[in-house]
């Protein structure tokens, strides 16, 4: 199936496609974490009618449902907007100094100024963790920062 990517400047990007029933499907992903569903009109391809809206926490359990490996995917896409801004997986491995330690006793972000947005835990992921959730190994931290900020979330995780 092709979808369109189309960046959306100061709001975020839309994915569009078409269905098995020829209907044209938007999704908007907002900066916010917000997204919004829309069917465009036949006639019109231009005239949106919103069917869903979602705000981050909600879009994020809607992902979970329908096929959570992609959000890596799409906080990399989203770092598109902002020039130096990357994403990236870092491995927390069996035997790291935070293996079954709380994500905010690594004060990541404190220390690189970068963000861990989600843990992937095998088929698992937790979008925006907090500080409480705790690291296990084999976890997949995605980090969003600059690529020293990255670098030192690694170097952080690994010890």
């Amino acid at each position: 199936m092709d979808v369109a990517e189309v960046l959306l400047p100061g709001v975020g990007l839309r994915y569009e496609f078409t269905n098995h029933r020829g209907e044209r499907i938007g999704v908007v992903t907002r900066r916010s974490g917000d997204v919004e569903l829309v069917v465009y009109e036949r006639d019109d391809p231009d005239e949106g009618r919103t069917v869903l809206e979602l705000n981050g926490e909600e879009a994020d359990t809607v992902a979970e449902i329908l096929g959570a490996p992609r959000i890596a995917e799409r906080f990399a896409d989203l770092t598109k907007e902002a020039p130096g801004l990357r994403s990236g997986q870092v491995e927390v491995r069996a035997g790291s100094p935070f293996d079954g330690r709380p994500l905010g006793d690594t004060r990541a972000r404190t220390l690189t100024g970068a963000s861990i947005v989600a843990i992937v835990r095998g088929e698992e992921v937790i979008a925006s963790p907090t500080p409480q959730d705790d690291l296990h190994g084999g976890d997949v931290l995605v980090v969003i920062g600059t690529h020293e900020g990255i670098a030192g979330v690694e170097q952080i995780i690994q010890g």
